[in-house]
């Protein structure tokens, strides 16, 4: 026996005409573009993620630097960060390269303020 005589099998007549209907229909339209494209972009964005947390920072980062504005800001921020960093780092210097200026301009006028070894 083939399944399409077991399935026929008892049904209504309807079923039958249901059938031969289907058989008989033949699909006449086109695609839109890029349909499935689209499809499986529907079905990333529904799947769901298994990834560790750097993974998911990775995806998080790869979404938002698409948009260039975003991109631009976060670019100016760095490197506004980065000049803060630097100007501070460069103070501290200062400061330190200062005291010791000071610490040998007074061991030089006073002879006696010399460091004990």
């Amino acid at each position: 026996m083939n399944d399409e005589s077991m399935n026929t099998r008892g049904s209504a007549p309807e079923d039958n005409d249901l059938r031969t209907a289907l058989r008989e229909w033949k699909v006449e339209s086109t695609l839109p573009p890029r349909f499935q494209e689209q499809v499986w972009r529907r079905i990333e964005q529904n799947a769901p993620i298994q990834q560790d947390g750097w993974q998911l920072i990775r995806a998080w980062a790869a979404r938002i630097f698409v948009r260039p504005s975003f991109a631009l800001s976060y670019a100016t921020i760095l490197l506004f960060a980065g000049l803060l960093a630097g100007l501070w780092q460069g103070r501290a210097e200062v400061q330190r390269e200062n005291q010791m200026l000071r610490t040998r301009y007074v061991q030089m006028v006073d002879p006696y303020k010399m460091p004990r070894h």
